[in-house]
């Protein structure tokens, strides 16, 4: 574990136990301020791979926070879901009293597993809460991003808009179905996916999707491969599948590892950074938690597409992945040092 946090410069990692209450809240990096990241309530096959997922979450979060360039230090938490019958209520209200005994160097926020009432329990516990029914739910702002970077990727790829060209959705949550029903709305060629056959159905029905099984959607032959369910859908089995000349979605994690962004570079495969994309929803958590307004987080959100064609330029002049150059962009942040980002700006 220690090693894992040292490889991943991790700086803290903190545990509960506490009745049906099992969470581990993951702080990568405070530089730049308070650990702002979601909260994941899924079931792990065991803690180490928990272990993982958080100090994996909690990284992307600190990158994602200093290309987003919010007052933010990067953090995540996940609580494993207990098996059997268990008190929802009384779990989320334990997780609120363990984060506010790290006296505000972690907020908390929706992510998959939790929703606006889970952190409306959470607050009752903390105030150290950014996407409670105060503050409302980010995944709208998360879509916009999205939308606008798959954009900015289209057109560096292709030189046109996303009309008339074919993308495949995988998974269609809060996020997946805006992005779907924006593309439809566009002109594109929609194929989905998702566990949730109600979720295919209704895209099929309103936005004349195609639907596939979870199995099929990597080899379908379309112009942009969209992962927006959970991380490492990008893998070496997956890879050979992949049909497509762009990667743009709102998973996070999305490589299983960092030499399959080299894989796709050789490969001709646009790879959209996903903590980079993916940051509308950070945006939005981060300022109406510190009381900006709804002008000043458009605003933000719209510089995204400046931040991706920085990366898209310097990854084609250079010849070098993607997500090497906003790695570089962002440890330049992070920890001062003296790469691309110093060409960057």
């Amino acid at each position: 574990m220690f090693d894992l946090m040292s490889q991943d410069k991790v700086q803290e990692l903190h545990f509960s136990s506490n009745g049906p209450l099992k969470a581990i809240i993951a702080l990568h990096n405070l530089r730049q301020g308070p650990a702002l990241g979601g909260c994941r309530f899924i079931r792990y096959q065991n803690e180490t791979q928990a272990i993982d997922d958080a100090i994996r979450l909690a990284k992307g979060m600190s990158y994602k926070a200093a290309l987003a360039g919010v007052p933010q230090g990067g953090g995540k938490s996940v609580i494993m879901m207990p098996e059997g019958d268990f008190d929802r209520a009384e779990l989320f209200s334990l997780f609120g009293k363990f984060i506010n005994s790290l006296n505000g160097s972690y907020i908390t926020a929706m992510d998959s597993g939790t929703s606006v009432s889970d952190m409306d329990i959470i607050r009752r516990q903390t105030p150290f809460v950014a996407s409670s029914s105060n503050i409302g739910d980010p995944s709208p702002t998360t879509a916009k991003g999205i939308v606008l970077g798959l954009a900015e990727a289209v057109e560096q790829a292709f030189n046109q808009s996303v009309q008339g060209l074919t993308v495949a959705i995988q998974g269609l949550g809060h996020v997946g179905m805006v992005l779907a029903e924006s593309l439809h709305q566009q002109g594109a060629k929609i194929i989905v996916c998702d566990v949730d056959e109600q979720k295919v159905d209704y895209a099929v029905k309103h936005f004349d999707a195609k639907a596939v099984s979870v199995n099929e959607i990597y080899s379908q032959q379309c112009d942009v491969f969209s992962p927006c369910g959970l991380g490492l859908s990008i893998n070496d089995n997956t890879i050979k599948q992949l049909k497509c000349k762009v990667i743009a979605g709102c998973a996070n994690n999305q490589l299983a590892h960092d030499g399959l962004g080299q894989q796709l570079h050789d490969l001709g495969i646009l790879y959209t950074p996903d903590y980079v994309i993916n940051s509308g929803g950070l945006i939005y958590a981060s300022s109406n938690f510190r009381g900006l307004s709804l002008d000043k987080i458009d605003h933000q959100v719209l510089k995204l597409k400046d931040t991706l064609n920085k990366i898209f330029i310097l990854s084609k002049q250079k010849n070098i992945p993607t997500q090497v150059i906003a790695d570089e962009m962002a440890e330049h942040v992070l920890y001062g040092n003296d790469t691309t980002m110093q060409e960057a700006i």
